[in-house]
Parts: structure tokens; sequence; C-alpha cells
């Protein structure tokens, strides 16, 4: 019995419907959400990290491929030429590390950094790069930063505010 990853896509604003559902049926479910402070203070207080989409672990073979055709809420497995794609276990491994960081990052927060302070990027494809703090964004976990380049050139780049850490 060989369980695999897949990413299921669901109807629009349906993942939590989707997710009971999939739970209910004893499925190994990754659907990662976010806490969000909403203007409304009635509107929801969770957003999902991928909108639209979620990870399940299944054996296909023994589930069939109908059940995430004909799952309400489902739209269906993602997949190509008709397949459903297979996602690695390390790669949900990853996901989750950063989704994990991502939400250490909101609680340490933004408020340690003032303009000008300077950054050590440490995560994503900038990461060891060296920067300067520029701005909060409004309404985000993320920053503005100043990435310095080559002959004392700067370049403007928004991450989220986990990326970073003041240079020691």
């Amino acid at each position: 019995m060989s369980l695999e990853w897949y990413v299921l896509k669901s109807k629009p604003n349906k993942e939590d419907a989707l997710y009971k559902q999939i739970a209910f049926r004893g499925i190994e479910v990754f659907f990662p959400q976010l806490e969000v402070t909403p203007t409304n203070p009635r509107a929801q207080k969770t957003k999902p990290y991928f909108p639209g989409y979620m990870f399940v672990q299944v054996n296909l073979a023994s589930v069939g491929l109908s059940t995430f055709q004909w799952m309400p809420y489902a739209v269906g497995l993602v997949g190509f030429g008709g397949e459903p794609s297979v996602i690695q276990s390390d790669i949900i491994q990853s996901l989750r590390k950063s989704i994990e960081m991502y939400r250490k990052g909101k609680v340490d927060g933004r408020a340690q950094f003032m303009h000008g302070t300077p950054l050590t990027i440490n995560e994503g494809p900038f990461a060891g790069y060296e920067a300067i703090f520029d701005t909060s964004l409004s309404g985000t976990d993320r920053i503005r930063i100043l990435l310095n380049l080559v002959k004392g050139r700067q370049m403007a780049l928004d991450l989220p505010a986990c990326f970073v850490q003041k240079k020691e």
C-alpha cells in the first residue's frame, strides 16, 4: 500500500467544507491556514495559505480517482494529461517547515526593525544577501527591504518578515 501526496482543488470558498469531508472519510489532509485580523469582526479569522487547494495523502489505487471527482465541494485532483500529479513528500515537509517559519515570523513581528536597520536574508532565492530595512507593508506580514547589489546599487524587494534577521 503506497501512500502518495496529491493536490486537491476545491470549489471557490469551499475549502473548509471540503476539509471536513476529507477528514470525515479518514484521509490524511494537509490544509495550511493563516490567522488574519479582519476589518469586520464577524469575518473569518483564518484564510487558506493556498486558496482553493489542499494536499491529500492516499493510495489512489484503493481509494479511486472518482472519490475526489465526485466529493462534495471538490473539483478534483490536479494533474496533467488526465493523470493526477504526485507531490513528493519532501516538498510537503518543506512546505510545512516554511509555513511554520512564516507563522513564527508573524508572531515575532516586523516591529523589531526600524528604517535603515541592516539585515541578512536567510530564506528564499536571495538567502545570504545583505539588505537594509525600508518599511513594513500595511495589512500584511511582509516587509520592503533595499537589497545591496554590486557597486553600491540597491533594489527594493518585498519579502515575508520571517525571511530576514538583523545583521550580526
